[in-house]
């Protein structure tokens, strides 16, 4: 492995995790810290705060600064939990949330059909593009809704991103994705990181929501401070739901563009007609789903194929 990769991938992961990490937790630190100094649980005095912050020395920056840090590194291992839970895949959810869901994708799906005996070519222009906004936002079985936009968002994805091709997109795409090419990536990974970021937010402003809502209790009409940081977990919501659809968008870019790369790497020859395609793609996602056995007589190229050579001279 060259040295170059290898610190493109370490200056990669401290920019993710600087961005994702540590600003959400720094926000909601400070914005605490903020309060406690201007004399919380009492009347608000902000020229307080401000003689505190300024009279802090070196060290007790220092020492703020790596709090701060500890807490993000504390945190960060829960991102995949904190997704779940605004995904609704996590936890209790109120029925009405999961109703109110399925009633705008019946709105979405009946907006979708053309009105009218004969319908002009703007009323099929407005119900095709209602169709795709209902693929983009809604997975089609009943079973998969979730109970959040966000969820259903990226449940959408993961039933739609290779169903064209036969392909399961949860179960292929930890394998396509170290095969794609650069500039695709890179487009996959800062989507990816703007709805981390946005959904951590989200969560962090939460929390943050909470803990002012207890610092003020006794502080009067300074208790409407709370909507400060509950009105940025509501933008960082609504972000992180755009973010998801920018998101999706470019992972089923990825497999359009990338799927055949998987026969290479599989050392699987490629197939010469869509219906083969989605047979290998089914048999293949069958056996990363649920470990059923391969074919014994697959057959299998003697050498990785041209795309996947081609892939590897880009590298």
């Amino acid at each position: 492995m060259k040295l170059d990769a290898v610190s493109k991938a370490s200056a990669d992961f401290g920019r993710r995790f600087l961005l994702i990490g540590y600003f959400p937790v720094y926000a909601a630190g400070l914005w605490l810290l903020l309060l406690v100094w201007a004399g919380a649980w009492g009347r608000l005095r902000f020229e307080d705060a401000w003689k505190t912050a300024s009279g802090l020395d070196l060290g007790e920056v220092v020492m703020l600064v790596l709090a701060l840090t500890v807490v993000a590194v504390v945190v960060q291992p829960f991102q995949l939990a904190m997704m779940r839970m605004l995904e609704g895949s996590a936890g209790p959810w109120p029925g009405k949330l999961l109703e109110g869901q399925r009633k705008r994708r019946k709105k979405l799906m009946d907006d979708a059909v053309p009105v009218g005996p004969s319908p002009g070519d703007a009323e099929i222009q407005r119900a095709g593009e209602t169709g795709h906004e209902l693929r983009r936002r809604y997975p089609l079985p009943d079973h998969l809704l979730r109970p959040t936009a966000l969820g259903n968002v990226l449940t959408a994805m993961e039933d739609g991103a290779g169903r064209a091709y036969g392909i399961d997109a949860v179960a292929a795409w930890p394998r396509l994705y170290p095969l794609l090419g650069e500039r695709v990536r890179q487009v996959v990974d800062d989507r990816r990181d703007a709805l981390d970021l946005a959904a951590r937010m989200a969560v962090t402003m939460t929390f943050t929501t909470a803990a002012t809502g207890v610092l003020l209790l006794a502080s009067g009409p300074w208790w409407l401070l709370t909507l400060v940081p509950a009105v940025l977990a509501w933008a960082s919501y609504q972000g992180a739901v755009q973010a998801a659809l920018a998101y999706t968008e470019s992972v089923a870019v990825a497999f359009d563009l990338h799927r055949a790369e998987l026969f290479g790497a599989l050392r699987v020859a490629l197939p010469t007609t869509l219906e083969k395609e989605r047979e290998l793609n089914r048999e293949w996602s069958d056996h990363w789903r649920q470990g059923v056995p391969l074919r014994p007589d697959m057959p299998f190229a003697g050498n990785p194929n041209e795309s996947f050579i081609v892939h590897k001279e880009q590298k």
